[in-house]
């Protein structure tokens, strides 16, 4: 049976309101739409864990500081809906924007720290416009639990300690990156990618990979950097905006893998922006 598709904060409050009387635990998978395997791997794993799952779809336009890039983000409702089908979700909410950001809206969240590096730093403004939209989510799905991919990782760290901070009652679940066969890291984005480049977006894992080993074998961050860089350029990336080693825990900057970290990249191929990370 197809999920109701809700766009009015009061509809989807006649559900949640009657789970909880029930004593339904209640699980929601914020995106973006555009759903690929990744978004469905954490659907699985939300329907797992909970009696209810609620899957929001929201273009938010807070977290966009590039107006080209959200005029082009994919948007495929009906076909969305129908990739959640098989998965048995009890809601799909698709707010319209007045249910996010009614007339006269003037709150933002920003957490401090976390968002001054990485994308903070080349997206000014963007983790304010995800702190918002996502609190103002849990607190309308009245969620118990909220699943996110670790290939946003800077992004679940922000959404964990947004929530830690405004002492919402929601467990935040970080699930593990889905990639295609060729090492890319699953996003919306690479449905604007010709097959040119997706097969140059395909060569950053694996210049990932090899740089993370050799951390691992105890080598000095700076100078693999510089190599993975020019490697990158050389498989075809126009632009490399960031490779960074940093903490797992705290983000903070490291020069050696000596404690659990994060190797982090962004580069642009074929006009579109690609994000990763892994683990080292």
């Amino acid at each position: 049976m197809t999920a109701p598709i809700l766009r009015r904060l009061s509809d989807l409050r006649t559900l949640t309101t009657q789970w909880r009387r029930q004593g339904e635990a209640i699980g929601v998978v914020p995106t973006m739409g555009a759903l690929h395997q990744g978004h469905l791997s954490l659907v699985e794993a939300a329907k797992g864990d909970c009696d209810r799952v609620i899957v929001t779809i929201f273009v938010n336009p807070k977290q966009f500081n590039n107006p080209e890039d959200l005029a082009n983000y994919p948007r495929a409702e009906h076909e969305d809906a129908q990739k959640l089908l098989p998965f048995g979700v009890d809601a799909i909410y698709v707010p319209d924007p007045e249910e996010i950001y009614p007339q006269g809206f003037a709150t933002t969240v920003s957490v401090a720290g976390l968002t001054n590096v990485m994308e903070g730093e080349f997206r000014p403004g963007h983790f304010d416009g995800v702190a918002t939209v996502v609190a103002k989510l849990f607190l309308q799905t009245q969620a118990d639990r909220a699943y996110f991919g670790e290939k946003d990782y800077q992004q679940l760290m922000v959404v964990r300690r947004m929530a830690r901070d405004l002492d919402i009652p929601v467990q935040v679940v970080g699930c593990p990156t889905m990639r295609e066969a060729s090492g890319l890291a699953m996003s919306s984005r690479n449905l604007r990618l010709s097959p040119e480049g997706l097969e140059v977006a395909a060569h950053k894992h694996r210049i990932m990979q090899n740089l993370a080993q050799a951390l691992k074998n105890g080598d000095t961050f700076g100078p693999l950097a510089t190599q993975a860089e020019t490697q990158l350029l050389a498989a075809g990336f126009a632009q490399v905006e960031y490779i960074q080693l940093r903490c797992a825990e705290t983000l903070d900057p490291l020069t050696h893998a000596t404690r659990p970290a994060r190797l982090f990249a962004a580069a642009w191929a074929d006009g579109v922006r690609l994000i990763d990370n892994i683990p080292v």
